[in-house]
Order: structure tokens, then sequence, then C-alpha cells
């Protein structure tokens, strides 16, 4: 059993050491077009969560999770109703509480692990606030890095598979495929935006974006070709590598040996 919370307060405390590392799930519940749940961000973060702490553990890492952290800060899909989003002062706020609160257990590491591309630069923040005002050493790894943070897209989306498009898709079809309806999944690819050497997804300058800014589906991608089989196949290599990445975690010290 690898979950803090299923724990009480003098197990974890007595399963826990400075070279443990807990695990924080972040998603969102939010708009993902008329095909996903709002929830997908959640549910891909919290079964990645699981399954990568599960296979470190088994490696002999010593790693735990906490459960996941549902709402997040999801203004850019504002406009989208059934959207649950947070300010970004509510959600530092409540970041650097956790990690206050991870502080006073024996464990020294705090990983994010972050379903939704638009916590990144928070919690790079949060994570540095966290080690200045508690002493932890503070990591943010994803489930599955974003195109427009440098990740990957499927050829057809030319790189700008950034939101509900093929491997979220294909990802929800393995983990929850009722929840699924892909009789309404529609391209939404705004190949306008390859015009643009400098500034886009992924590109040397960044820029600030809601979903509704590319069609009113908040469609960002091209979910039209997922598979369950995709799903399985992204699932996997996400689990394998934040399961590596935890190693890693377990040991890293920026000071060298």
């Amino acid at each position: 059993m690898r979950n803090l919370a299923e724990m009480s307060s003098a197990a974890a405390t007595a399963a826990l050491s400075r070279d443990s590392v807990i695990v924080l799930p972040t998603g969102a519940i939010e708009h993902h077009g008329p095909h996903l749940p709002l929830a997908t961000d959640h549910l891909v973060a919290e079964a990645v969560a699981i399954a990568a702490v599960d296979e470190a553990a088994a490696a002999g890492v010593d790693v735990w999770r906490l459960p996941g952290l549902a709402y997040t800060k999801s203004d850019e899909h504002h406009w989208a109703s059934g959207t649950v989003w947070l300010r970004w002062e509510t959600m530092m706020a409540t970041l650097v509480d956790i990690g206050r609160s991870v502080a006073t257990t024996p464990a020294r590491r705090l990983a994010f692990l972050n379903g939704h591309g638009g916590m990144s630069a928070l919690l790079q923040v949060a994570s540095r606030e966290i080690r200045r005002q508690f002493g932890l050493q503070t990591f943010v790894l994803h489930a599955a890095v974003p195109p427009d943070q440098g990740g990957p897209s499927a050829t057809g989306e030319l790189g700008l598979g950034v939101h509900g498009g093929l491997a979220e898709t294909s990802l929800i079809l393995h983990l929850r495929p009722e929840l699924v309806d892909m009789s309404t999944a529609v391209r939404s690819v705004p190949e306008h935006l390859t015009r643009y050497q400098h500034v886009g997804f992924g590109k040397s300058v960044s820029f600030g974006w809601l979903s509704d800014d590319f069609g009113p589906s908040g469609v960002i991608g091209d979910p039209t070709g997922a598979t369950a089989e995709l799903g399985a196949d992204l699932f996997g290599s996400a689990v394998s590598h934040c399961s590596a990445a935890l190693a890693e975690i377990a040991v890293f010290d920026p000071a060298g040996p």
C-alpha cells in the first residue's frame, strides 16, 4: 500500500524517512471539448501516479503518494460551463500549504506529478517557494509533457495538439472508455499558427491564450483518430517514464556526491 492517506498518522510517520519521496498528482476539472469528460486531466494524473509509484516501489524506491488535486488553475477554460478553477493566488497558497504539511513528516522530497498543462508554470514557482520556506527538495514531472511546452504531438496535429486531441482522447479511451463520445469528436487544429517562426506552441516565444481563442469547441488538436490501443501505449510509456524519473528523484543531489 503506497497511499499515505489510507494509513494512520503514526503508521505514515513510521514508514517515512528523509529518503522518502512523496508524490502529489495534479489534474483539473475543465472543459475538454464535447467528447471528453471534465475530469480528463485528473483521471490521467491519478492513474499514472498510482501505476508509477507502484512500479517504482516494486523496484525498491522509497516512494509514496497522496490523493491528487482535482481542482486547480484552469482559467484558460473559464468560459466553458463545468470548468471548476481556482485563482492563481488560491492555488499557490494551497500548494505552499501542502508543502508546509509535508515538511512536518520525516520525508524531505516532494514531487508534483502533473497532468494539466495550465499548472506547469505555477508548479515551478510553488516548488521554489516550498524549497525556500521549508527546505524540501521539490520536483515537477509530467504524465506527458504538453506540446506547447516542447512535448511531442501527433504528425497530423502539426505540433499543435495541446488540448482534447489525439493523445488525451486515446488515454481516456484506454482508462475510462465509457466516458468518451467519439461521435462528437472533431478536428480543431489552428494550422495558421505554423506560419510563425518564433511565436507559438513549443517555440522560443510563448503567448498567453484561452482555449476558445482557436474556435468554439475548446479543442486544440485532432481527436478523430484516437484509439484505446494508442492510449494503452501512451499510458505504458508515461508510467515507465515517471517510474524511472522517481528513481532519480529519490537520489538526486544538486550539490553533487
